[in-house]
């Protein structure tokens, strides 16, 4: 009797699971023959100005290396280190006792032989009036003639070593050449230094504004060149013909700048071309040697297609695909060349048309060939809030 009735107990749950499993069974295949949701947006061309992130390091706009002009100890440093400094700001001084000397014996040189003018000048006015009278001969006048001549000679090199001492006297302050920041001094006081000697006493540079060398592969602007030759590209304005920078930390440069010039000539070690570019530095924030991204407009195209990269897939092969939406809202999957990033979108020079529906949503739900449920991304309504989180966010 027992044994009948754990028999018949368990055919009844077995029945009720079988039933449960066919009406899971049935939900399911309802499940499967719904069509799932995928988010799209409509394929647009557009005219947009194509940019090009180039590697480049900053340059001082002006360096001038200080160095002494003439011989001798160094008496004072009038400067300190790293502080802005304006042309003809005295820098350093050298003893120049023996410079005032020699000024002093070249002034005493010129009097001399000016004194010795003013003598011979008054013979000659002499001998010239004798002359007339016949009182002298013609060799005696033309003696004294010539006695004067070199008198004035001898004036006008004795002013020239006045002027060469003076220079030199000047030379004992060092005075900066250019505006701008001077770097730290190599000398102190005490220190002996020579006429045009090879180390500097210090360095200034300019940095206000700052150069900013770009470098470009040669291929590259080869290229650029025979799109804007075919009427690809259309060349921006000058508005738009402004270079924008990214420091080494991925942040933007407020200012932006202009560029100066191109080499024409090509790098054998790298196979690049330089491209300058002048930009403002007003607080400092750009120092020579840092190294930065110039991001530099190209040109304009029109009837462009861009899509986000997140849309395009890729084979083993790394072909790129993209799936579309045809009229009967089914998968179709179509090849696409991608020609370059910008941004976060692809530049897509085939495959895809004005007008097409790409999916971006959803993407690893579908499969070519099957039906979906097309959602606009574009015009999609936000999401709707209830009455409690619209009261409380209002308080």
């Amino acid at each position: 009797m027992r044994s009948g009735f754990i028999l018949s107990t368990m055919a009844v749950l077995l029945g009720l699971q079988l039933a449960g499993c066919s009406d899971n069974g049935g939900q399911g295949g309802q499940m499967q023959q719904q069509a799932p949701e995928v988010g799209f947006l409509t394929v647009k061309s557009e005219t947009v100005t194509l940019d090009r992130e180039l590697p480049g390091r900053t340059t001082a706009h002006r360096i001038a290396e200080v160095r002494p002009q003439v011989s001798g100890v160094i008496k004072e440093r009038l400067f300190q280190e790293g502080q802005e400094v304006n042309a003809g700001q005295p820098l350093y001084q050298i003893d120049d006792r023996t410079y005032r000397a020699a000024v002093a014996t070249a002034r005493a040189e010129l009097a001399r032989a000016q004194a010795t003018l003013h003598s011979n000048e008054l013979r000659e006015k002499r001998f010239r009036q004798l002359l007339e009278k016949r009182s002298v001969s013609q060799q005696e006048y033309d003696e004294a003639r010539a006695q004067l001549d070199e008198n004035k000679a001898a004036v006008a090199a004795a002013r020239a070593n006045l002027q060469s001492a003076q220079i030199n006297l000047d030379y004992a302050t060092i005075t900066a050449p250019i505006d701008g920041r001077i770097g730290r001094s190599s000398v102190t006081a005490g220190a002996l230094v020579t006429a045009n000697q090879a180390q500097t006493l210090a360095t200034i540079r300019q940095l206000d504004p700052i150069f900013v060398d770009l470098t470009q592969s040669s291929n590259d602007l080869r290229l650029l060149r025979k799109a804007m030759a075919a009427g690809e590209l259309e060349q921006v304005s000058d508005d738009q013909a402004r270079i924008t920078l990214l420091l080494e930390d991925g942040s933007h440069y407020p200012q932006s700048g202009v560029l100066q010039f191109s080499e024409y000539a090509v790098d054998e070690s790298t196979g690049s071309v330089t491209l300058r570019a002048l930009f403002p530095n007003p607080d400092g924030d750009l120092l020579p040697g840092m190294f930065v991204r110039g991001r530099l407009p190209e040109g304009q195209r029109s009837n462009t297609i861009l899509v986000p990269q997140k849309s395009i897939t890729r084979d083993p092969t790394g072909q790129a695909f993209a799936m579309l939406i045809d009229s009967s809202n089914m998968v179709q999957k179509v090849k696409v060349n991608t020609e370059r990033a910008v941004k976060n979108q692809w530049l897509i020079s085939s495959g895809l048309n004005s007008g097409d529906r790409l999916i971006v949503d959803g993407l690893q739900r579908i499969q070519p060939g099957m039906p979906v449920t097309p959602v606009d991304t574009e015009n999609a309504a936000p999401p709707a809030t209830d009455g409690n989180n619209s009261a409380n966010e209002a308080q």
